[in-house]
């Protein structure tokens, strides 16, 4: 992939840019809209979606247990489990410091109401938010950790490792979502200018979907991690945003050049 700076001629960093948006719902909406203020043509293709976990008791006991009080912390990795919380109506109790993996889970957690106390100021990942948590609290703590139900359980384990009391409680199972027809079809034939990977659920729906991406695609990953991620399933990674956020990696994007002059992607 060619990575020289430069775009068609427009006044708009991503004017003649095609890219897949891998998720649907209200986050695949607020990418899209993100994208078309740049001055790409967004493609929404959701390959994964989430659906309630397998053992709902569990849960539903997690949960009560939480409103009630009986944890010190609850750690939140992703905007999915922050859905979770807003469908079940559950309450957080004042006393219960919240933390969020990176400023998109934690915005989402703002945007339904809930607060929160802990954002890991550099390694937005589950061992960045243990680190900073031990470092916080040197005595045994009651903590809470909901997660997908493929999740490694890293938070988990360096917490426990460190003394901490902890309950892992799986809040949802992520599954994949095949494409439609047309969708394979502009992959395959490079009229899709380039892929955002936001996690490695989706990283590992990109490689088996998409056997054939063209090396003129760009695969973007929206940060270390999930690039990590990515290259383990067989991606060749163009681009990595610095930070977990969707802003980074529309701006990494940004600054490399279509791969296809502007009239190859007219209707």
């Amino acid at each position: 992939m060619n990575q020289t700076t430069g775009n068609v001629a427009t006044d708009k960093p991503l004017g003649g840019w095609r890219v897949l948006v891998p998720r649907g719902g209200p986050w695949g909406d607020g990418v899209a809209a993100s994208l078309r203020a740049q001055g790409a043509v967004p493609v929404v293709a959701p390959l994964i979606n989430f659906a309630p976990t397998s053992d709902q008791a569990t849960l539903d006991a997690a949960l009560h247990d939480l409103q009630q009080g009986n944890f010190d912390w609850l750690t939140v990795t992703s905007a999915t489990t922050v859905d979770v919380l807003y469908a079940h109506r559950v309450t957080i109790p004042a006393a219960t410091k919240i933390a969020a993996v990176g400023e998109t889970t934690a915005a989402a957690l703002q945007a339904v109401g809930y607060r929160v106390d802990l954002v890991p100021e550099q390694d937005n990942s589950a061992a960045g938010m243990a680190e900073q948590m031990i470092a916080l609290e040197p005595e045994s703590r009651r903590i809470l950790t909901l997660r997908s139900e493929i999740a490694k359980p890293v938070l988990t384990r360096m917490l426990i490792d460190a003394g901490h009391d902890v309950r892992s409680v799986v809040a949802y199972r992520t599954v994949g979502v095949p494409v439609t027809e047309r969708i394979a079809r502009d992959v395959a034939s490079g009229r899709i200018n380039a892929i955002l990977v936001t996690s490695g659920s989706v990283a590992e729906q990109v490689s088996l979907q998409f056997p054939d991406v063209p090396d003129s695609t760009v695969i973007a990953a929206i940060g270390p991690r999930t690039a990590k991620d990515a290259r383990k399933v067989g991606l060749s990674v163009d681009v990595v945003a610095p930070q977990q956020t969707v802003a980074a990696l529309i701006e990494a994007v940004s600054h490399l050049a279509l791969p296809h002059a502007a009239d190859e992607l007219q209707p």
